[in-house]
């Protein structure tokens, strides 16, 4: 067996995991699920294992208290051929000392658009929240980002070593059923995701739209928007299964967020025959935008109730069609790959 295909064992770091419900967390288990399909060992280092609080602002995501020392512990017990750090929270900063201490190499990625979150709630510089990110990613081997617009970013803010780690639907789950789940005045145009100000959710809220709205998930400005958008149907986090019914039941599914890298909700959609609605941005732009638009699934405009009016003319094949593009296999691929030392 050759050093390409030998399995790996392997550590995941990551300060976002079960029981939380975002894309991270959906990326970290279908690449975990799909790298022991493989044959590879995989370890998650995650909050579960510590004393944990809860994050400022955040009060449903717990942070660690676990130093390095204890991270480095773990380390030294699995003895890994590979180590990567998810996130850049207090257990990613924990595992990226263990492994500077012990000059073992290792993966970082960039999940989120921190920088954008943080000036989007404090206004703080981005040459500062970006500073910060330099240090944290740059003794990694590799930093592993979802699509090629944010690889251009971040090289643009002087990152090295960026590459490509593309993301995937389950098609067995995201898949189109019965279109009865929400009973409400059709059209219907749904949001996923968490609610809070960085998703910019209000810009899909206040839209003069046909029929009806409604909004999935949890967050910091969901008490405020419930309040200001009586005409509004809300519903908590969903399982997956349950989901699917919600996204296969919406006419057009809206993702009015600017700062998200990829938007794993798009796919979701589309596997179940729903049409997307976005602005032009980061996530949208390379889900949707490298087809011809009669092929697309889904609408993209600067005004975003041109796009959700847009998206409404377009054929539910082509939105499941656009999706069956992306696989969880490729992209657990695509991982073990950057893991492995080149040349």
């Amino acid at each position: 067996m050759n050093a390409a295909s030998r399995p790996l064992r392997i550590v995941i770091v990551t300060d976002a995991w079960r029981p939380q419900v975002n894309g991270v967390v959906r990326t970290l288990t279908e690449t975990k699920k799909q790298l022991e399909l493989m044959g590879h060992a995989v370890e998650m280092i995650a909050p579960e294992r510590f004393t944990t609080f809860p994050c400022p602002t955040y009060p449903e995501i717990r942070l660690s208290l676990a130093g390095s020392h204890s991270v480095g512990k773990m380390l030294d017990a699995f003895a890994p051929d590979a180590v990567h750090i998810a996130t850049e929270g207090p257990l990613g900063w924990a595992a990226r000392k263990a492994c500077l201490k012990r000059n073992l190499p290792f993966t970082t990625a960039y999940h989120t658009r921190f920088p954008e979150y943080v000036n989007a709630r404090i206004h703080a510089p981005l040459s500062w929240s970006y500073a910060v990110l330099r240090r944290f990613h740059g003794p990694a081997s590799r930093v592993m980002v979802p699509t090629p617009t944010v690889k251009k970013d971040l090289e643009a803010w002087g990152f090295d070593n960026v590459v490509l780690w593309t993301r995937g639907v389950d098609l067995e789950i995201f898949k189109p059923g019965p279109r009865d789940r929400l009973q409400t005045k059709p059209p219907i145009f749904v949001y996923v995701g968490r609610v809070a100000v960085e998703k910019n959710v209000e810009a899909f809220l206040k839209l003069d739209l046909p029929g009806s709205k409604w909004v999935v998930g949890e967050g910091p400005a969901l008490a405020s928007l419930r309040t200001t958008y009586p005409d509004v149907n809300f519903l908590g986090v969903l399982q997956q299964a349950e989901l699917a019914r919600v996204y296969g039941a919406a006419d057009v599914f809206v993702f009015p967020s600017k700062t998200d890298t990829f938007g794993l909700v798009l796919l979701e959609a589309m596997a179940c025959g729903t049409p997307v609605a976005a602005f032009p941005v980061t996530g949208p732009l390379d889900v949707l935008g490298d087809r011809p638009a009669e092929k697309s699934g889904g609408a993209m405009d600067e005004d975003l109730r041109i796009a959700c009016l847009k998206a409404l003319e377009i054929p539910r094949e082509h939105a499941l069609a656009h999706a069956r593009d992306y696989s969880w296999a490729e992209c657990a691929r695509q991982f073990a790959d950057h893991l492995r030392p080149r040349g």
